[in-house]
């Protein structure tokens, strides 16, 4: 101690503080002040203060003195160069114990500072100065403004740096990286990527080469820093890591393990295929059986856990089946790829039928779920990877799902009703994004099995019967109004676009095959409406074609069942709708030279070409809905000449050669020009004046030629 007089005052400690205190409120100078400072600060490193106190003490001093002590640059004679800084941290450790305190902004502005010492040198006189700035970060980072404020203020790298180093405390730097990552991954991620993957790479190597119990500690702490973006396969650095992990996890999970060592290893698998799909693991003998090894002991887990399913026993079983549910739905997609398969074939169809069986778990499971259980997180990761079985797997379980739909119905319209934000246990995006509480979206998930289900008679009616078909459009309608306020630049396909795509399936297949449902249904006309707004916003945009496609052709086919409603009678927006459909299908297809010939051939629309695989079968159900629109809307043929359709596909079709234009292609136009020339003498006329009659021969359109050989 500077001031041996003061710092041996061995009397009563409370009774010493509070003279202190005293002192410090009446001190006349710096040199009593800091004498009685001594003091202060000892009895707070002694614990001996309480929130009163520790109230008082700030109240005697506030934010002022600290400062003016980590600023100083001259201890008292006799005393170590960081005496005066040491001093200001402890107190601003003491200060941070009160919540309201550890986020004001004379605590955040000091962050800079807590990061310089933890970059300084340590030696051992300036080891309390270490454990008081951890504490200090610790307190902030439990705040609101907090966790921000350390991102940008680069406490990131400082702790990584830090905990790289080794030195004291270093432990309590990668418990506070956990901390920060588990708040702002994607931000730690976006400033401070190199000094991050500078700590994975040190944890990956420890992980490999740790023989004890360590190697089962690493498992918990390694999902932290596995991003879900950038990419780890993106760099060096990360592949190496990504490297190490899977030799680690290999040798480990092909061990015996105990449950308490099992658990770990798979939480940490599940978050590298959350990240990287299956990319980390090698192709080949070896990383093949690795990917079956883990799909089976996903398997078997969710099955001993949910087929006699004990409340207390899945309470504490939730995440560990939820990462199996991560490794399930991988096995999935792993079972379906054609190019450059990791699975044989074999494999694949014992992979198929062992994870038939967990699945078959899963329903079991569900189908014991109770009313107030629904907002449990876990429901829904169970709900979202049996959705990813229905979505490819059409065939096995199907009586079991089937008798399970009105539950999943109910399911869906409850959170959607709620916009339920359920909070996701750790480790499992398969609930929502990494440490986010998003409203849940369960339709989202179900929606590709739904499009299958309603194809087949029975699953359809058992959804049309718990009021699949309201929902549906409702869904659609909120979906229309996200998209609708999302950016306009083009950008990769969202969750929002693609759910409404398969949204446009499952009505595509209720109107092909339940037609009744649609007419006597008003969900089906409150649908119509949002349809025929929606197409002449979307058109064009070009990278909405595939959106586009779809609500064009459900609009069509469903204007030909409900051609009666008011809103199709020649309104605006049905004009508007069909001009934008006639606009949609007469922009597919141009003439391009014909490497074959001297001639022109008929080809996709460049604009088209990137989207047509996905399109092109909605382009020919367009067009047959819109043949047998035309006699049902007199205003229709007039819509038609409008756009000029009908000149440029004559003059299309009198430009290429025959050949190019295949038999299917032939019968879609046909159908088209023939329902127009019937209904309006003007589009007849149009026809006739391009030498319809000669082209019409050269294609075998019979049944133009007979029609426009008709007075």
């Amino acid at each position: 101690p500077c001031f041996p007089a003061m710092a041996s005052d061995s009397g009563d400690g409370h009774a010493t503080l509070k003279r202190c205190l005293g002192v410090l409120r009446d001190a006349r100078n710096d040199s009593e002040q800091f004498a009685a400072l001594l003091l202060v600060t000892k009895a707070v490193r002694a614990g001996e203060v309480d929130a009163k106190t520790r109230r008082q003490i700030f109240d005697a001093i506030g934010f002022t003195f600290p400062t003016r002590l980590l600023l100083s640059r001259q201890p008292p004679a006799g005393c170590p160069p960081h005496t005066f800084r040491a001093l200001g941290l402890t107190l601003l450790a003491c200060f941070c114990t009160d919540p309201e305190l550890a986020g004001h902004s004379q605590i955040l502005n000091k962050i800079p500072t807590f990061n310089d010492v933890l970059l300084s040198p340590c030696d051992p006189d300036s080891t309390s100065m270490v454990d008081d700035v951890y504490q200090c970060l610790s307190a902030v980072l439990a705040t609101a403004r907090g966790p921000r404020e350390l991102v940008t203020k680069g406490t990131v790298s400082a702790l990584c740096q830090a905990y790289l180093n080794g030195g004291h405390g270093s432990d309590r730097a990668l418990t506070l990286l956990v901390g920060l990552l588990a708040v702002a991954e994607a931000k730690c991620w976006q400033r401070d990527a190199p000094q991050l993957l500078a700590v994975l790479s040190k944890l990956s190597s420890d992980f490999l080469k740790a023989e004890d119990m360590t190697k089962f500690e690493l498992c918990e702490v390694l999902p932290h820093f596995i991003p879900l973006s950038p990419p780890l396969t993106e760099n060096s650095q990360g592949s190496e890591c990504l490297s190490r992990l899977y030799k680690g996890l290999a040798d480990v999970l092909g061990s015996k393990l105990s449950q308490s060592q099992r658990d770990p290893a798979l939480k940490l698998t599940a978050s590298l295929v959350q990240a990287c799909g299956a990319e980390w693991i090698p192709a080949g003998s070896a990383g093949s059986k690795f990917l079956a090894l883990l799909v089976n002991l996903a398997c078997v887990e969710v099955r001993l856990t949910l087929e006699e399913p004990d409340p207390l026993e899945v309470e504490g079983k939730k995440e560990v089946v939820t990462a199996c549910y991560v490794l399930m739905e991988m096995g999935i997609q792993e079972c379906l790829r054609e190019e450059n398969p990791l699975l044989e074939n074999v494999q694949k169809m014992q992979l198929m039928r062992i994870m038939e069986e967990a699945f078959g778990a899963v329903i079991f499971y569900l189908r014991q779920v109770k009313q107030e259980e629904l907002q449990d997180p876990f429901i829904f990761a169970s709900v979202r990877v049996l959705g990813a079985w229905m979505a490819e797997e059409t065939s096995s379980l199907k009586q079991e799902i089937s008798e399970l739909l009105p539950f999943l119905v109910d399911y869906a319209r409850k959170l959607f009703k709620e916009g339920s934000p359920a909070v996701s246990p750790p480790q499992a995006e398969l609930v929502s994004t990494k440490g986010s509480a998003l409203p849940q979206d369960a339709l989202r998930f179900l929606l590709p099995g739904f499009c299958h289900l309603t194809a087949e008679d029975r699953p359809r009616d058992i959804l049309i019967s718990a009021g699949a078909p309201a929902l549906l459009c409702e869904y659609f309608l909120q979906q229309w109004e996200v998209l609708t306020s999302e950016s306009t630049a083009p950008a990769p396909l969202t969750s929002t676009e693609m759910s409404l795509q398969t949204t446009c399936g499952v009505f595509l297949n209720l109107v092909v095959t339940a037609p009744d449902l649609v007419r006597r249904d008003k969900t089906f006309s409150s649908l119509m409406d949002v349809l025929l707004k929606s197409l002449p916003l979307l058109l064009p945009q070009k990278h909405h074609l595939v959106l586009a496609a779809n609500v064009a052709t459900l609009g069509l086919m469903m204007a030909r069942i409900l051609s009666g409603s008011a809103a199709l009678q020649g309104t605006q927006s049905a004009k508007e709708f069909f001009g934008a459909a006639i606009g949609f299908l007469s922009q597919a297809h141009t003439a391009q030279a014909d490497p074959s010939s001297d001639g022109l051939a008929l080809a996709v629309s460049p604009a088209y070409l990137s989207a047509w695989d996905d399109i092109c079968e909605l382009w020919f159900l367009g067009m047959q809905a819109l043949a047998g629109c035309i006699p049902l809307f007199p205003w229709l043929p007039h819509a038609a000449l409008q756009a000029r359709w009908l000149q440029g596909l004559s003059q299309l079709l009198s430009r290429v050669t025959p050949a190019s234009v295949d038999l299917e292609l032939v019968t879609a136009f046909q159908a088209v020009l023939v329902e127009l020339a019937r209904a309006s003498e003007q589009c007849r006329d149009v026809i006739l004046s391009h030498q319809a009659t000669e082209w019409a021969n050269l294609y075998g359109m019979a049944a133009l030629e007979q029609c426009l050989a008709e007075q």
